[in-house]
């Protein structure tokens, strides 16, 4: 499978978009994986990339203004994963950057769990140099240590509170750190007072610790170095505990003191947009992960907990998976008196997996009402959002999206909006952004379409035209055409201005006239190879180019599909081929390898930054696996989840299956011990899943009283 990734991919190939009445949206600039964005003072927009880039972007110009790439892991969920601008940022001194990511361990990013080979996650503060870059030397660490187990699960959102502090969500790191064989359920690492992991933490812009911090007491001590102490402490810079994976959280702007909404993604049911205002009783409070989700009992120990009482913290709003949307990602308030008064108090929340933007807004008898604010976004939809400056004196809606290979849009209201994108041919298919040159006649006209342009209140439109190479045109319709006198790569700009001589920001597009993509091929493995979970994969690449002298950069990335409806960036790489262990599946019946597998693309970039890319598919390596029980019917637990025997698994070769045989009482009420199992574990044991169909059986005995 070949595809071109060219920017106006994303103009024209993108999904349909809906949004309300009023509202606009375009794209702002493209950047590679984006996770999160701040804003400084004076306009400039800060993005994070995930392989460890900041950009920086004003008046149109995105530029790289600091690379953590070599010092990053980007693998699974690693990456550069948080932002955050100073709130004093421009007085003296005080140009500082705060930035989460995950710092590498002796060089390595493993994700098999255990120190100390395991990299490790890490919120610093850096600080801006007058000409608008960041040097890697004045990183001052104000959090380390904080465990990123399997790689997963890592949190990572930065903001500061009304109050002036610094907030930090940190995820369960996907399995236990002290018994890395309990994942996803099973794992209670956001259960325990001495780690940093499954919590909201607050602290001061240098690292200290607010004296009015919950857990700040005789038996606490600061974590921030370690990453944890000694068990039965608590760590002072601990706000809030018991959350799976925070993964973004926003503070409101209008709130009297500092409020927080925490979007927690869940595990296999429900998601979660938890609230806790900072000062009041609700500091330290327990939100229950593990043992609930959402409102509701953990799935795989029903009953044994109450999630609706007062011990736990249960959230504002959440929905169940059954709705097709399955992980809450990006959250921000609409800041009072930019858009219509029916937004003030709305909190606008993403889900990566069914592509949509909702509004919860609150209801006049208590409670929250949640609609859909924009719909048809794709499968990976806004990571990150938040509010920045648009124009002279409005605000609008930026969000970042791994889409097409990462972009920020923005949606503003009663805004004329541009867009711009190739002509389509007769056939109706976009034509290339590349002048397809050959030897006899190089390509050097190109043939634009900006009639996704709009104007929200329906006014016609003036498009406004920079070619890029000192040309510039006014038309009255939304196509145009420019020849270009050289082979080069240039970035063309259109402005719309609507009837009340209302000017859009610019929309841009590069094209390549004159030039050809080069072509990238995989040599290995084969296109549907088989993988084991841990056993190691080395993908083997090569490209030629099609303009003379020309010399390719090579890129790699991972993804592994999960359930057929999203992916999640596994790893990365350079050169001529990269090297990463198989995955294990993201869950016990996540399995299905036509549905949870890995896809491995490799690009070409030539030297104006025309890229092409071919992808392969790797398939788990799959075995059936049957749990019984003597007698027959009684229940065992595989990865923290019970069932009900004779039950037969497919399993990946290699997956470690943490199986539990435990007392019980049958349907008659009968009491029943264990006594063995067939391959002579403990009650309580880790299989490695083998290559080859398997029997298990636990046998117990009746206990007579």
């Amino acid at each position: 499978m070949t595809l071109l990734v060219a920017l106006f991919a994303a103009l024209y190939a993108g999904p349909a978009q809906a949004l309300p009445p009023g509202f606009s949206e375009t794209k702002v600039t493209d950047v590679p994986l984006p996770t999160a964005l701040d804003f400084t003072p004076d306009g400039r927009m800060l993005v994070t990339s995930k392989s460890g880039q900041v950009y920086a972007y004003e008046a149109g110009q995105r530029r790289r203004i600091l690379d953590l790439g070599p010092a990053t892991c980007d693998n699974s969920e690693r990456g550069l994963l948080g932002v955050a601008v100073d709130p004093r940022f421009g007085a003296a001194d005080r140009d500082f950057v705060y930035l989460y990511y995950t710092k590498k361990t002796n060089d390595e990013c493993s994700t098999e769990p255990g120190p100390p080979a395991n990299p490790v996650n890490r919120v610093s503060r850096f600080e801006m140099r007058d000409d608008g870059t960041i040097a890697r030397g004045t990183e001052d660490v104000l959090l380390n240590n904080i465990m990123s187990t399997r790689g997963n699960h890592n949190g990572g959102d930065l903001h500061f509170g009304r109050d002036g502090n610094l907030y930090v969500s940190v995820g369960d790191g996907g399995c236990d750190y002290a018994e890395p064989a309990r994942c996803q359920y099973e794992n209670d690492a956001s259960r325990d007072k001495h780690v940093l992991n499954g919590k909201i933490l607050r602290i001061k812009p240098d690292g200290s610790i607010p004296a009015d911090n919950p857990f700040v007491g005789p038996n606490s001590e600061r974590c921030g170095f370690r990453g944890k102490t000694e068990a039965g402490k608590n760590c002072r810079e601990t706000l809030l505990k018991g959350f799976r994976n925070p993964f973004r959280f926003a503070v409101d702007p209008d709130a009297e003191g500092t409020s927080l909404r925490i979007n927690d993604v869940g595990g296999q049911v429900w998601e979660e947009i938890d609230q806790a205002k900072v000062g009041t009783a609700a500091d330290g409070n327990d939100y229950g992960w593990n043992l609930c989700e959402g409102r509701h009992d953990n799935p795989y120990r029903k009953g044994q907990v109450n999630c609706t009482g007062d011990t736990y913290t249960g959230p504002i709003h959440e929905y169940n998976h059954s709705t097709g949307c399955e992980s809450i990602t990006g959250g921000a308030f609409v800041p009072d008196g930019f858009w219509p008064a029916r937004y003030d108090e709305a909190y606008l929340f993403a889900d990566y997996v069914c592509g949509r933007i909702f509004s919860l807004t609150p209801r006049d008898g208590g409670g929250f009402e949640r609609t859909v604010f924009e719909d048809g976004m794709g499968e990976r939809s806004a990571v990150a959002m938040a509010f920045g400056p648009f124009g002279a004196d409005d605000k609008a809606l930026y969000y970042a999206s791994f889409e097409n290979g990462g972009v920020i849009r923005r949606i503003a209201h009663d805004a004329p909006t541009a867009g711009v994108g190739m002509a389509r041919d007769a056939q109706g298919n976009p034509q290339p952004n590349y002048g397809d040159a050959d030897a006899a006649r190089p390509g050097l006209q190109m043939n634009f379409d900006a009639s996704s342009s709009r104007d929200p209140n329906g006014q016609p439109l003036t498009y406004l035209w920079d070619f890029g190479d000192g040309s510039t045109q006014t038309t009255e319709g939304p196509t145009n055409s420019h020849t270009y006198d050289r082979r080069a790569k240039y970035t063309v700009r259109l402005a719309v201005r609507d009837s009340r001589g209302k000017v859009s920001e610019p929309a841009t597009l590069d094209v390549f006239p004159g030039d050809a993509p080069p072509e990238p091929t995989i040599s290995g493995p084969a296109d549907e190879a088989p993988f084991a979970v841990d056993g190691w994969i080395t993908a083997n690449g090569s490209s030629s180019d099609p303009d003379a002298g020309d010399t390719a950069v090579l890129s790699w990335q991972v993804l592994q599909h999960h359930d057929g409806n999203h992916t999640h960036t596994f790893a990365s790489g350079t050169g001529e081929s990269v090297t990463f262990p198989g995955p294990p599946p993201e869950g016990l019946y996540s399995t299905n390898p036509a549905e949870n597998f890995l896809e491995v693309r490799l690009t070409a970039t030539d030297s104006l930054g025309l890229s092409r890319s071919t992808t392969i598919e790797l398939r788990p390596d799959t075995v059936g696996l049957i749990f019984w029980t003597r007698p027959l019917g009684l229940r065992l637990k595989v990865n923290g989840q019970a069932f009900k025997a004779p039950r037969t698994l497919l399993s990946w070769v290699g997956y470690d299956l943490n199986v539990t045989a435990f007392r019980q009482r049958d349907a008659d009420g009968r009491l029943w011990a264990f006594e063995s199992w067939s391959d002579g574990g403990a009650a309580a044991h880790t299989i490695a899943s083998p290559a080859d169909p398997q029997d298990y059986t636990a046998t117990f005995r009746r206990i007579r009283r």
